[in-house]
């Protein structure tokens, strides 16, 4: 058991392990993930049905999307943005790891009549030829990326923009990394049986990386016949380090947001939205 010990509390370097698909492709909590995402108290997996709506609005009327518009939502779940800026005659275009959550997306454009195509994939080995108006990738999932795949995300949506086209993301703030805590604990049945429907112990490490203003939240989950270990990555960023990683990418940040509904930048708070173009 101390060997155990010591193998859940090992911090590993940073971005060492990948598993992100773990919580999409794994039959289990991808179904957890579907629920979280359509509760709307819930901000665990999308944020609340009133800031959606109010962030749906902000983002057709501040791109001027319309008919001719051409949208694209990477890590898109089960359509809750695709869905609603598809309601403005943009054809919009939805990928998403998780089979669970585009089998509901594609349901719901299916019954109201809405032009959306759904495409399975990892949105880092998605290609196409197709061009587009808006990029988006909402919920921070930027920042759940390596650098390498950060920077081969970015040269893909370069070479995927219309020459006047955008791309809206948010990610974590400085603001966030300082108020974090690392912290060790595990649990009974965690998070509402959130990892198995059977019964485990889930010991959560949080680790801080302040070299790279970097946030881990490892999960080792213990089931009677089973031990699995998650990795969930926070990239926290600064208005100088995200304005360096686009450039790099030869794209430009042209407005900071305090949020993707639009909300007047504030330098104080914990996530916030960018806008980019091409250079």
């Amino acid at each position: 058991m101390f060997d155990e010990l010591i193998k859940i509390n090992v911090k590993p370097e940073p971005y060492e392990f990948y598993t992100a698909e773990e919580l999409w492709t794994n039959e289990h909590t991808a179904q957890k993930m579907l629920e979280y995402h359509l509760d709307p108290s819930v901000e665990a997996a999308s944020r609340n049905l009133k800031f959606i709506n109010k962030s749906v609005e902000w983002i057709i009327d501040h791109f001027k999307l319309g008919g001719t518009s051409r949208v694209i939502d990477f890590g898109c779940g089960p359509g809750l943005y695709t869905s609603r800026i598809a309601q403005c005659g943009a054809k919009v275009t939805g990928i998403d790891f998780s089979e669970n959550s585009l089998c509901y997306a594609k349901k719901y454009a299916h019954d109201n009549g809405l032009d959306v195509k759904y495409i399975q994939s990892n949105y880092l080995e998605y290609e196409t030829d197709e061009m587009y108006d808006l990029i988006i990738m909402i919920m921070c999932d930027f920042t759940a990326l390596s650098p390498s795949q950060r920077s081969k995300l970015l040269s893909k949506f370069s070479s995927m923009l219309k020459p006047d086209g955008s791309i809206l993301l948010d990610v974590y703030s400085t603001n966030y990394y300082n108020l974090k805590e690392e912290q060790s604990k595990y649990e009974l049945n965690s998070m509402d049986n959130f990892w198995s429907k059977n019964d485990y112990y889930c010991f959560v490490n949080t680790f801080k990386y302040s070299d790279e203003n970097l946030i881990l939240d490892k999960y080792t989950i213990y089931e009677k016949s089973d031990t699995r270990v998650v990795y969930n990555w926070y990239q926290c960023f600064s208005i100088e380090s995200i304005k360096n990683e686009f450039c790099s990418s030869g794209l430009k940040i042209t407005e900071f947001y305090s949020d993707v509904a639009g909300s007047i930048f504030d330098i104080k708070t914990n996530e916030f939205a960018i806008v980019a173009q091409r250079k």
